[in-house]
């Protein structure tokens, strides 16, 4: 006779209603429809206020349909009805479509403690056995990756004009929305010009609270920060200014390296919308960002303030890349300017991109709170922007994965990888 699965089942630590879990994709796929809905429940637990959660009907063999093409998410969830020795099959059935690094959590009517021995031998990360609450839900998924070591943290890419007008803020917000749109890359856009900032407007966005609130936090964390953030779509948030000239402008570094600090675990990259208002706090985000980009027309200002922003990174940024110069509002009619040429002669650095004067396609964009992309994805600068996010989204070296999801026979099989 089989034992019963019922002291064998780990049970969540008292200490899981704490934890938030990163921003993950989680897929379901329900045989019956009240699991359907207590997974739906599930989704909605603060706990998992960041992933992303999508529940479908279907069982294994929809699971395995949906993978054929298309990366697999971080957690496939699937219920089975099927007996331990059919269920095994189907999941090695699953195992060929999915990425080694997925985890499978499995949903079963069959309490019994061989065949969870055997699931969690073959890799499979918990087996659930129905009935259960919503909350024992959330808490095995939560389970699921609380044993992870903690994820590296997102690249911090910091965007500054070398004079006022230059089109930093643009620029950063663009490359923010490519980096989230295009390369399917969870981000923030961190609006630091508190007075006078305008990424709300540009994605017609209008937060009561943001950067200033963060930066003033006492005991600043990631669930703070999480309340604070502005959501412009599943990949895309926004930390804004709420440009009230009431509120004080300067800020202490410390705060401001806070700040970021945890918005980087969250986020795979932070964009920094920074003001021109020179100070300790700005220098140091510029010198411990993973990349800077600089902004700047073709005029002898800003190639002044270029060559003295580049002199100051230079000296302090002697391991990082070099700051990234983007040439911006080039060809204005009638406007004298110094060629790329010169102006790269002039500084130690060639544009890395060189965008042409556009006021009708730009202005179209900032007056419908929309990105260069979404009005035009095929315009010069929308293929630049994507161009220069991929550039700035490169991964290091991926660490050694730790064995996943039936992992004895994904050893032995060759699997696609990411498209991303």
């Amino acid at each position: 006779m089989n034992a019963s699965v019922a002291t064998a089942l780990p049970t969540a630590p008292a200490s899981a209603n704490a934890v938030l879990l990163p921003r993950v994709s989680i897929h379901a796929f329900c045989e019956d429809q009240t699991t359907a809905q207590l997974l739906r429940d599930a989704g909605a637990d603060r706990r998992l206020a960041r992933a992303l959660v999508t529940v479908q009907m279907g069982g294994v063999h929809t699971a395995c349909g949906s993978y054929e093409s298309t990366p697999s998410p971080s957690l496939i969830i699937v219920e089975s009805l099927l007996g331990a020795g059919e269920m095994l099959i189907d999941l090695e059935r699953l195992s060929l479509v999915c990425e080694p690094e997925t985890k499978v959590l499995v949903i079963g009517h069959i309490n019994d403690v061989l065949l969870y021995r055997e699931l969690m031998r073959r890799g499979v990360s918990d087996y659930l056995v129905a009935p259960f609450t919503a909350e024992e839900m959330a808490s095995s998924i939560v389970g699921v990756f609380a044993a992870e070591p903690a994820p590296p943290p997102g690249r911090v890419m910091a965007f500054i004009g070398a004079k006022g007008g230059a089109g930093s803020s643009t620029l950063s917000h663009n490359v923010g929305w490519a980096l989230a749109e295009n390369l399917g890359t969870v981000s923030v856009i961190a609006d630091l010009d508190l007075a006078f900032g305008t990424a709300g407007l540009n994605f017609n966005q209008d937060p009561p609270q943001g950067a200033a609130q963060a930066l003033a936090a006492d005991h600043l964390d990631e669930v703070t920060a999480e309340k604070l953030l502005s959501k412009c779509s599943d990949r895309l948030s926004l930390l804004g200014a709420t440009a009230d000239l009431a509120l004080p402008v300067d800020i202490a570094a410390d705060a401001a390296m806070r700040l970021i600090e945890v918005l980087s675990r969250s986020a795979a990259n932070v964009v920094l919308d920074l003001p021109r208002h020179w100070g300790f706090w700005l220098r140091q985000l510029l010198i411990h960002a993973d990349e800077v980009i600089i902004t700047a027309e073709p005029e002898l200002a800003d190639l002044r303030n270029t060559k003295n922003l580049v002199d100051v990174l230079t000296e302090h940024r002697s391991k990082d890349r070099p700051a990234l110069l983007v040439l911006n509002k080039v060809n204005v009619p009638r406007r004298p300017e110094i060629s790329p040429r010169d102006f790269a002669g002039a500084v130690g650095i060639s544009p890395t991109a060189v965008i042409d004067f556009d006021p009708a396609l730009f202005g179209v964009a900032a007056n419908n709170g929309l990105m260069i992309g979404e009005v035009s994805r095929k315009a010069k600068p929308a293929e630049q922007f994507r161009a220069l996010a991929g550039m700035l989204a490169r991964k290091a070296s991926t660490p050694t994965q730790e064995e996943g999801f039936l992992s004895p026979i994904l050893s032995r099989l060759t699997r696609k990888r990411s498209a991303g």
